[in-house]
């Protein structure tokens, strides 16, 4: 069963830290470019970060650049997402998604077809 669980959400003074991890079961990452989504309250769904399945490479959104880094580790099957110098409007439910895409680039939103549950993160202080 293809599974994508988040974990390490919560809540952070402004400012803080937070490393979210999305573990993958019933499938290797290794082929698949992964990306980090959002979702706000009254807000659609965005795009965080991608890392491609062909040399990491990494694109961020430009509201999270120099803030956040996104890594991949395939001999655990995870991705991760480091968030630093975090922003009230950061808050949001932070989902993790994975497209079977090779190469060096990442696909568009559309293109993401496993799904974890998602995990809260709220920035307040």
């Amino acid at each position: 069963q293809v599974q994508l669980v988040e974990s390490g959400g919560g809540l952070v003074q402004p400012g803080g830290s937070l490393r979210l991890s999305c573990a993958a079961s019933g499938f290797t990452l290794d082929y698949y470019a992964i990306g980090w989504f959002r979702q706000a309250p009254g807000k659609e769904r965005e795009g965080v970060s991608c890392i491609s399945s062909t040399y990491s490479s990494t694109y961020y959104a430009d509201s999270v650049k120099g803030r956040f880094t996104i890594s991949r580790d395939n001999a655990k099957n995870t991705v991760y997402l480091q968030m630093n110098s975090l922003k009230p409007e950061d808050t949001a439910v932070y989902y993790c998604a994975t497209a079977p895409w090779a190469g060096s680039t990442c696909p568009s939103e559309t293109d993401f077809g496993s799904w974890g549950q998602g995990t809260q993160v709220t920035v307040s202080s």
